[in-house]
């Protein structure tokens, strides 16, 4: 059998379409961010160094430990960050992402491109934020975590069944106008988590005794069903760390000090927490007049950071020392001991919500300073000094998350930051 012949015709053109040429360049389907998530032990950290890309402005992955959390999620060295716990980061300062990663606890979530695929969508012009948020689900969005303050009245104004046929799920449904709704939760919403338990392991009953009785608030994590759809197809678990927080009490405070001429005026002590055997940093006997009290440092608060830098499990002494390095000027973030028990009880940090306000350009703390030891001393100044760079951190540390964002004053080059 003969196939006839096909023959080029320059004044037709090509009629094959299986040869037709075109220069539309399309975006590469292949281009889909992956979600790496990792979780470490107490003590652990993530196992990875994070740093700025000068070239393109985005966050690197380097250094990505062997067996480590990291290692384990599926990171890769050079794999460029596009959010941090469903938060689109690129355009975020580097010490913002930095505290974002510090503050998580033991779960971190984090959506990453291979490097060459990121500079190939780069290139062709890709946005890379529709991307990341393509890559969950046309109807996704984040878990609500909500704080319900019960009225005398009408109680909290929400009720929780059980999803027909499907154990250990339950719905939310509100009344118009009632604390629950205005706290945030919306009828029919899934509810996921409650006053620090996931509601999996609890039955519908103790769920009805604890929406009806149970002291002057509770607070809920909720999602909205096509949301959790996304969730689920992602096998993604829906944890507090990604959720939006809806006016939780208790916030942490941020306190602006500036050294006056004898120091900061108050006391840094270590001491265990009544009733426990957890040890914290208390800040103690505020001096009348002094930058401490100007600034609304109160006596038995908890210090949580020093200059955005997560401090609960330091030593003394090298709290101290971050201190007195932070030059004349230093930034504290503190919380009344009501609000640490507040959220030792929901079992996350703090911080995890805390909007910081930005360091200001991260280089202003440079000379060294007076403040007061455990017992009350002043400390002598420092030689020393460590000061802030926007994008770079030197020292690596196995405290908290791990990150730590000092670098040696006057000596340059490119610094990284470990989680």
């Amino acid at each position: 059998m003969e196939f006839p012949r096909f023959t080029f015709n320059p004044k037709e053109g090509i009629d094959n379409p299986a040869l037709v040429i075109t220069d539309d360049s399309e975006p590469d389907l292949s281009l889909v961010p992956r979600l790496c998530q990792l979780k470490r032990l107490e003590g652990q950290s993530f196992g990875f160094y994070l740093r700025k890309d000068q070239r393109s402005w985005g966050f690197e992955i380097r250094n990505v430990e062997p067996w480590s959390p990291a290692e384990h999620s599926g990171l890769r060295d050079g794999d460029r960050v596009l959010e941090v716990n469903e938060e689109y980061v690129e355009n975020m300062d580097f010490n913002r992402v930095v505290r974002k990663i510090q503050s998580c606890g033991l779960y971190l979530f984090v959506l990453v491109m291979r490097r060459e695929e990121y500079e190939q969508a780069v290139s062709i012009g890709v946005d890379m934020q529709t991307l990341a948020k393509a890559s969950k689900g046309a109807h996704w969005s984040r878990p609500k975590l909500c704080h319900i303050s019960r009225h005398p009245e009408h109680g909290l104004g929400m009720a929780i069944s059980a999803q027909a046929g499907q154990k250990g799920q339950y719905v939310v449904s509100t009344v118009t106008d009632s604390p629950a709704e205005k706290a945030g939760v919306r009828t029919g919403d899934r509810l996921i988590w409650i006053n620090g338990v996931m509601v999996s392991k609890l039955t519908h009953s103790f769920l009805s005794r604890t929406v009806r009785k149970r002291g002057d608030s509770v607070t809920v994590l909720v999602i909205d069903s096509e949301s959790e759809c996304c969730y689920v197809r992602r096998k993604m678990p829906i944890l507090p760390v990604v959720a939006e927080c809806c006016s939780l009490p208790h916030a942490a405070k941020t306190i602006h000090l500036v050294k006056g001429c004898n120091g900061y005026g108050f006391l840094l002590r270590q001491e265990k927490l009544a009733g426990t055997q957890l040890i914290v940093h208390v800040l103690r006997e505020v001096d009348v007049g002094s930058p401490a009290e100007r600034a609304g440092m109160e006596d038995g608060d908890l210090l949580l950071a020093v200059n955005g830098e997560p401090v609960e499990f330091m030593e003394h002494e090298d709290i101290v020392k971050k201190i007195r390095q932070s030059g004349d000027k230093v930034i504290l973030t503190s919380i009344s001991i009501p609000g640490r028990d507040f959220y030792r009880e929901l079992g996350i940090s703090p911080l995890l919500f805390h909007d910081q306000c930005t360091l200001q350009d991260d280089k202003q703390q440079a000379a060294p300073h007076c403040t007061k030891s455990q017992s009350g001393t002043p400390l002598r100044n420092g030689d020393e000094c460590l000061t802030y760079l926007t994008m770079y951190v030197q020292d690596r540390e196995e405290t908290g998350a791990g990150f730590n964002s000092d670098c040696v004053q006057d000596q340059s080059g490119t610094l990284t930051t470990q989680v």
